[in-house]
């Protein structure tokens, strides 16, 4: 007999579109690997989003149906997308100097650990044989204007992502603006992590038993 689990909160995809209703029109985003190239499905309507990977194109659009894409036209995941209509493309060096030189608005990545007063753990636990370079992440962080994070809220081991403290190496310290799970939006404030919203059927107490630091009501 197999015992199903039902799905609580948001859905990937869910995550991904409303994290793209916080993007203010007209912004320039990073897009990261993992869940955050979600959001390259969603430009809410009324709105101009330009997506960028740090590969070398402006104007990401979302990765194509499965034998229509194009192998040469990947983001730094090596995950097959599509560009949109006037998509720039650049050598790897000029894109580093769009977010090293303070050109992108927005970027949003995956987290490994997000610790309340906004450090981020997201490229390695520290382990023998764990990942051996940090990639861009370290780049976006410190020189990208605000940065968002989306990724599940406890790991598969049921541990909190969002913690008092990382214990894993960081990426940037104080860097992250806004938290995005399956079970709710939270912002990194002052005084630590602050509910913006609840998923639909998910209670404060829910996420607050599941969040490694003391979580606050706005």
């Amino acid at each position: 007999m197999t015992t199903e689990t039902a799905q609580i909160g948001w859905t990937r995809d869910q995550m991904a579109r409303r994290l793209a209703l916080d993007i203010p029109n007209g912004s320039y985003v990073n897009l990261g690997i993992g869940i955050p190239e979600l959001v390259a499905r969603f430009v809410p309507e009324g709105r101009t989003l330009i997506y960028h990977t740090e590969n070398g194109l402006l104007g990401m659009g979302p990765s194509p149906a499965p034998g229509a894409g194009d192998p040469e036209l990947i983001n730094a995941g090596k995950r097959q997308v599509t560009a949109i209509p006037g998509a720039a493309y650049f050598h790897h060096a000029d894109s580093f100097a769009m977010i090293r030189g303070g050109h992108i608005d927005l970027c949003v990545l995956g987290a490994m650990q997000v610790a309340c007063n906004g450090d981020l753990a997201n490229w390695s636990t520290g382990e023998p044989g764990a990942i051996p370079a940090v990639g861009g992440a370290m780049d976006l962080v410190a020189g990208v204007k605000s940065v968002f994070v989306i990724t599940q809220h406890c790991t598969k081991e049921g541990e909190p992502k969002l913690v008092e403290r990382c214990t894993y190496p960081l990426t940037g310290r104080a860097v992250i603006n806004r938290v995005y799970t399956e079970l709710a939006v939270i912002d990194i404030t002052p005084r630590g992590f602050e509910l913006v919203e609840l998923s639909p059927g998910v209670s404060f107490e829910y996420v607050s038993e599941r969040t490694g630091a003391p979580l606050l009501r706005l």
